[in-house]
């Protein structure tokens, strides 16, 4: 533990924000998952509005690097379309 005022606070704000992170990069990756289960079905479109939409405002929080975003969208629409 560090001895330094700030840094204390520091590593409470940090510790926060993992936790915040985690909980949305969890629901990416289940919105994405869900996606991916419902391929060839009528709720599939819904689904991929979905994560996409997910995957768009983790990146605009800064979860997320954009290119990551835009890369994995592009995935996604990419095997669902194949699939």
């Amino acid at each position: 533990m560090a001895n330094i005022k700030s840094q204390k606070k520091r590593n409470l704000t940090n510790a926060k924000r993992a936790e915040r992170n985690k909980a949305v990069k969890s629901e990416l990756k289940t919105r994405v998952k869900s996606a991916l289960t419902t391929a060839g079905t009528d709720a599939n479109d819904e689904q991929v509005r979905l994560a996409i939409k997910r995957l768009d405002k983790a990146a605009a929080k800064g979860v997320i690097h954009p290119n990551q975003a835009a890369r994995r969208k592009s995935r996604l629409v990419k095997s669902v379309n194949a699939g």
